[in-house]
């Protein structure tokens, strides 16, 4: 009897050794992130490949058409300017000669015109009354023949003179055509970016196939928009009027409303594995772009199309394959799901999960695998749009 007892005291010491080992060596839960699926919106959109940036609708790097002394720099950069305003002028004085010259001789020749068509209307005057003479009797016909002859040389005269005027004025035109080659005048209102040139240094313009720096870079800042990169592969999907999400590395908690303007019609090739399709697009509310500093880097969304109050679940949430992990009784369970529309954060999903299955969205961790026992460490609900 007493040995008994003793066998049964060792079996149960042995159960409770047995018991307690499992105890501290079973698999501990694995702990992860949860989220119930929800409704709300969907969208498929389109990001930018490389950095956009601010652009000016109207920009203009100017240069003198010649070469020469810069005489006159009448701004500063910074400075804003009117359309017709003089910003440089080269040194002219010679051509100001020339042209003082060209009026001088025109004056001439006006005054020419008003000397011999004067002589030749009374010349004419003469002609017509040695004919009335002539039918009276009173001269011979040579005497008229005369008259007229120097009546149409006199004529004559007067037109040669009157030509001599176009000639005087073309000559004015052309040197005053050949100042206005060395001056520089704001084509449009605009803020001066850059001026490269100081007074009295000599400005060359720029030899073919030699770029040189412009001398004043103007900016009409009153009008902008934004010039992205997109890919290659996208550009079929990107038509204008879509609507755009724009935000600013220099603003990012600022998202401005756009449309697409334009699509550029060639391939931008950057480098041979970077091929891009340039899209223009315009502020939705231009006031709110006003002070916006030209050649701030720019990203863009471009919205392709939108679905509401939809099956939803994040998009980081997806395994390959199309599946999700679900927390069912402290297990993870695999579901393949058929999905919708998506982007970088959501997806739409059409069969496969229904609203309040909780889905693991913390998949970057170890034993994070169908048939893991888990235990839920934090649990979201799911956003509303």
């Amino acid at each position: 009897m007493k040995s008994l007892r003793r066998l049964l005291t060792v079996l149960v010491v042995l159960v409770l050794l047995a018991a307690t080992g499992w105890w501290f060596t079973r698999p501990k839960p694995i702990l992860v992130v949860v989220q119930e699926v929800g409704r709300g919106q969907v969208e498929a959109t389109l990001s930018n490949t490389r950095a956009g940036e601010i652009e000016a609708c109207q920009r203009t790097k100017m240069a003198t058409i010649v070469g020469g002394r810069i005489d006159y720099l009448g701004v500063k950069e910074g400075d804003r300017v009117e359309a017709g305003q003089v910003l440089m002028r080269l040194w002219h004085e010679d051509l100001d000669a020339r042209l003082a010259v060209n009026e001088a001789q025109l004056a001439t020749a006006r005054q020419r015109v008003r000397e011999a068509c004067t002589v030749a209307d009374n010349a004419e005057r003469e002609a017509a009354r040695q004919a009335q003479l002539v039918k009276r009797g009173f001269v011979s016909a040579s005497v008229e023949e005369r008259a007229r002859t120097e009546a149409r040389a006199r004529r004559a005269s007067c037109d040669t003179a009157k030509a001599d005027v176009l000639t005087a004025q073309a000559q004015t035109k052309a040197t005053t055509i050949d100042r206005q080659r060395l001056v520089l005048i704001a084509p449009f209102a605009g803020t001066v970016a850059s001026i490269s040139g100081e007074l009295g240094e000599i400005s060359i313009p720029s030899p073919p196939g030699v770029p040189t720096p412009p001398v004043i870079d103007l900016i009409d800042d009153s009008c902008l928009y934004v010039k992205a990169p997109m890919d290659e592969i996208d550009a079929p999907r990107i038509v204008p009027g879509q609507a755009v999400r724009i935000t600013l590395e220099a603003m990012p908690a600022k998202v401005f409303e756009g449309r697409v303007k334009r699509v550029a019609p060639y391939i931008t090739a950057v480098e041979k594995q970077a091929r891009t399709v340039e899209v223009d697009i315009d502020f939705v509310h231009p006031e709110e772009a006003r002070g916006l500093l030209v050649g701030y880097s720019t990203d863009v969304e471009i919205v392709l199309d939108t679905r509401e109050d939809v099956l939803r679940i994040p998009t980081s949430a997806l395994r390959e394959g199309h599946r999700v992990l679900i927390a069912q009784d402290g297990v993870l369970v695999e579901r393949r799901v058929r999905s919708g529309l998506s982007n970088w954060e959501q997806t739409e999903v059409l069969e496969g999960l229904s609203a309040g299955d909780r889905i693991v969205t913390s998949l970057e961790r170890a034993g994070v695998e169908a048939g893991a026992q888990v235990s839920i460490e934090a649990s979201t609900q799911a956003a509303t749009p």
